[in-house]
Order: C-alpha cells, then sequence, then structure tokens
C-alpha cells in the first residue's frame, strides 16, 4: 500500500512505519553523533520507533573493534541522551546491533559492502540502507563518489537513501555541483538535505497552529500583520568551530539555512495536503517571490557585525579576533540582519526582519508575528500607556511553546491599559519531553519522508538570495562594525529597523 493509499496517512505522518534497513553513520566517532545522532537513535530504539529489522554502523579511520565502539557509543547515550538514566535492557538489544568498520581509503569501500552484506543477512535488514553523512562538508562529495565506485550504496533490490547535513554546498554553484554529484548515485527523492531547526517541536507546530485552528489563518496576511520578526540568538562563540565558522560566517551557517526556512513557513500559503512534496511546493513559491536585495539596497536592507571582547553571564569572553585560529584581520561576520520582502499577494509590502548573532546575551530562538495597531484608539493617551500592538510570539528555544501579548484593563478604577500574556509551554502542557530534533529526522529518513527535509529548488532559491548579497560584502572597502559581546548586535542593527519606526523584541 502507498502512503497516499494509507487512510492513516492523511495528516499524520507518524502512520508510515520504517522499514528493515542499516543506517550507516559517516563520522561515526565524531562530535555530532556523539552528542546528537547516538542519543537520538537510543531514544527511538527506547520509544520502539525503530524497525524490528534494524542496525547501526558506524564508520570512521580509528582501529575499533565491536565491543570498543559499543564502550564509546554507551558513553554518548549516558551523557546526551534526553532519558536518563539508561535502560538496560534497551540498550542491551540497542547494542547487539551496533557495529563499527574503519574506512580509512578507498579499499575501506570493499570491506564496508562485504559487512554490510553480512549485517543484511544477520539482521534481516534486507538491503534497506540509510547514510548519514556526520563528516566535515568537506567528505560529502568524495564520500558519495566512493560508494558509487564500491557498489556500497545498494545490495539486490533494498532501497538506498543518504541523509547530508549542512551546509549544502557554500554558494549556488557548489550546492548544484554537490547536487550533480549526488545524483550519480542517488536520486532526489533519495536525497534528504537535513537542517535540524525543521525537526523542532515548535517549528513543525507552526503548520499546525495556521492550518488547524481556524482564528489564525484569515488574519495571517498583510491586511493584519504588521511585521514579522525571527531571531536566532547564541550566547556561545564559535568555539572548536573557529576553522569552519571563519569561512562560513554566520549568512552561510545560520541565515542561508535555518533562518529562511522559518520564514517560509511563516509565510507559505496552505499546502493542498501534509504531503511532503505539497509542503516543499509551498515552501519553494515563498523563496521564489523574496524580493532580490540589489547592491543599491545593501546598506537599507542588511546590516552585519562581528563580536569584540564583553562580557557573557558576568564572565569575561574573547572578540573573534582574538581567537588564536582567528585572523587577526578577519572581516567574517559574526551577526547579521535584514529586512526581506515577499512579494506576492499575501505578504506585499511587509518586512521580514531576521536577525541571528553569536555571543548574544543568551541563547533563543523565536518568531515574532506583529499586529497592527487598532484604526482608532478609544481610549486616552495616558490610559494606554502600558500597551503594546498584539504579538504572537512562538519560542523555539531554549524553552518551546507560544505566546499570545493583547491588551487588558488593570484593575483599578478608571481606565489603565496594560499588555499581558497568554502562554503555552509544551512541557507544563503535555507533561512530555518533547523528542529532540534528530529523533524527529532520523526516523523520518528511515521512513523516507522527506517533508521536513530541504529540496533542491529550496537550496537553490536560498543560495540565489544570499549570494548577491555575500559578493557586495565581500567586494566592500569597510569591515563589519563591531559589538560588544554579551550585547543584542551593533549599533547599526538598531538604527537599521529604526529607520522603519520599529525596535527589535528582545527574547
Amino acid at each position: 500500500m502507498t502512503a497516499s493509499a494509507n487512510p492513516l496517512r492523511a495528516g499524520l505522518r507518524l502512520a508510515r512505519v520504517a522499514e528493515p534497513s542499516i543506517l550507516v553513520i559517516f563520522g561515526g566517532t565524531g562530535d555530532l553523533t556523539t552528542h546528537k545522532l547516538m542519543p537520538a537513535i537510543y531514544d527511538l530504539a527506547r520509544q520502539r520507533l525503530l524497525p524490528a529489522a534494524f542496525g547501526v554502523v558506524g564508520i570512521g579511520r580509528a582501529d575499533l573493534s565491536d565491543a570498543e565502539y559499543r564502550a564509546q557509543a554507551r558513553d554518548a547515550v549516558a551523557h546526551n541522551s534526553r532519558s536518563r538514566p539508561i535502560d538496560e535492557e534497551v540498550w542491551r538489544s540497542f547494542s547487539e546491533r551496533l557495529f563499527y568498520v574503519s574506512v580509512r581509503s578507498e579499499d575501506g569501500y570493499d570491506d564496508l559492502r562485504r559487512r554490510l552484506a553480512q549485517f543484511d543477512a544477520q539482521l534481516g535488514t534486507a538491503g534497506g540502507r540509510l547514510f548519514y553523512l556526520a563528516t566535515p562538508p568537506a567528505a560529502y562529495a568524495p564520500i558519495v563518489r566512493a560508494l558509487g565506485r564500491h557498489d556500497v550504496a545498494r545490495n539486490g533490490d533494498g532501497w538506498a537513501r543518504i541523509v547530508v547535513e549542512k551546509p549544502f554546498g557554500r554558494d549556488l554553484e557548489s550546492a548544484r555541483a554537490l547536487t550533480h554529484t549526488v545524483h550519480e548515485v542517488f536520486r532526489e527523492d533519495e536525497l534528504f538535505r537535513i537542517d535540524h531547526y525543521l525537526g523542532k517541536e515548535t517549528v513543525q507546530n507552526i503548520l499546525v497552529l495556521r492550518f488547524a485552528n481556524a482564528i489564525f489563518e484569515p488574519i495571517w496576511s498583510r491586511q493584519y500583520v504588521d511585521h514579522v520578526q525571527i531571531t536566532v540568538a547564541e550566547s556561545v562563540g564559535v568555539d572548536d568551530r573557529a576553522e569552519y565558522y571563519d569561512s562560513a560566517g554566520a549568512m552561510r551557517d545560520v541565515v542561508q539555512n535555518h533562518l529562511l526556512q522559518l520564514l517560509t513557513l511563516v509565510a507559505m500559503e496552505p499546502p493542498a495536503s501534509f504531503e511532503a512534496e505539497a509542503v516543499r511546493d509551498e515552501k519553494v513559491k515563498v523563496l521564489r517571490a523574496m524580493r532580490p536585495i540589489g547592491r543599491d539596497e545593501i546598506e537599507a536592507r542588511t546590516v552585519r557585525g562581528q563580536y569584540d571582547a564583553g562580557y557573557i553571564e558576568g564572565a569575561t569572553v574573547q572578540g573573534y579576533r582574538q581567537l588564536r585560529e582567528i585572523a587577526p584581520e578577519s572581516r567574517t561576520e559574526t551577526f547579521v540582519a535584514l529586512k526581506l520582502f515577499v512579494d506576492n499577494w499575501r505578504w506585499e509590502g511587509i518586512p521580514f526582519y531576521l536577525r541571528t548573532g553569536k555571543r548574544m546575551p543568551k541563547r533563543a530562538t523565536e518568531i515574532a508575528i506583529q499586529f497592527r495597531a487598532v484604526p482608532h484608539h478609544l481610549f486616552s493617551a495616558e490610559a494606554r500607556e502600558g500597551l503594546d500592538p498584539n504579538t504572537l510570539v512562538l519560542r523555539i528555544q531554549p524553552e518551546e511553546g507560544i505566546s499570545l501579548r493583547f491588551g487588558a484593563k488593570v484593575p483599578v478604577q478608571g481606565i489603565r491599559i496594560r499588555s499581558v500574556a497568554m502562554d503555552f509551554v509544551y512541557g507544563a502542557s503535555f507533561l512530555v519531553d518533547a523528542p529532540d530534533a534528530y529523533e524527529t529526522l532520523v526516523v523520518d529518513a528511515l521512513r523516507g519522508d522527506g517533508t521536513l527535509f530541504t529540496r533542491q529548488d529550496e537550496v537553490e532559491e536560498q543560495w540565489k538570495l544570499v549570494d548577491p548579497i555575500l559578493a557586495a560584502w565581500r567586494e566592500s572597502d569597510g569591515e563589519a562594525p563591531r559589538y560588544p559581546a554579551g550585547t543584542w548586535g551593533p549599533t547599526e542593527a538598531d538604527l537599521f529597523i529604526g529607520r522603519d519606526g520599529r525596535r527589535w523584541r528582545q527574547p
């Protein structure tokens, strides 16, 4: 039975059961696997969301036995799983299906092919394979080519899929080249470009909030919305990612993927169904409708910045250029603010303000839809002194939830109005921990559900918007304005939004 023929599938993605398969993780001993993937896979096993016939194969350069790899994996789960302590019965069953293969050179792929065939026979996985590239981006293309040359990707009639971590390319040209390379071995429907933000509960809840409630969608347009702010703030610096970050910057690291994906979910039209292609079709329409930022608009519609020394939670932190791995003359941006427009019937003329930065006062990701002020004020200026426009805020991290601000009368003699909030918090409302984003995305990839993954045309449209901005910054004589660590970015960012008579929300 196909997914569309299954009545349980309509509106319920979890109806599709993952097929027998082996999850092959390149970078099987790396940070991503240690901190995210292995804990997520264990938690899926604990929830019985993995297929009965299933195995995990970690790939790395080190010489490790299966027992040594299992010990490393247990340590990763013990320190990073959201469900602690380890359930010994679950771990025993899970670890028996956990293996390691060392691949140091091209010859290692021949050994990998033989070992995977053995695991298929041993575990009953019928040749189903999901390859996960948890490696530095430079390794993506060589790994894919080697999988093709050594006939590793497929075994008989079994299915094959591949998950590629962001960044997918560093510009439009390299993204297209990487897609071409992957397509030599895997079809587009077998390629899962992962953006972990799309696996977060509140991000998925954007669609539920909009399309499962009759009260929001009628006012979700230029008629009622004044503007939208999307903020991804990080209190951390670049840590051990300095080499990568200095070649990428905030635009490639966060804006091109996370921020633009969040914008598409806020701005998209209702899809015909909650199927992968229907949802992604609507997201692509938003990206194609976005107004490009020309060179003559760079100063008016973009701001970049770079953090300097300052204080985070009372502790002194170094400036970006003071880090040992960063060149003293580095111009890499650690802060970006953009003003974007979606030129379509629903959003014409409504600004979307995007902002992200390192070393900001707190870690916070939120989407704020600010509605227009009432058309006529009945109450005196003194009475409404504490009244702000209605705002719907979707908090994505650290505490996932939704807040609606509206005006209410203060319980005193006479009329005094103050803005108050109605809050929905996941943990308090459902009394369960939300699944980690990687749990959601791994199980979706095993099911072959691409709804929360980015398609080729999405990625290309994102780069089409970002590339001209990066080129203009690169060719300019000026440097990114500095901002002290522990602040909300450079002063230029406040002036940038202030020119429109607006101000940034403080999460």
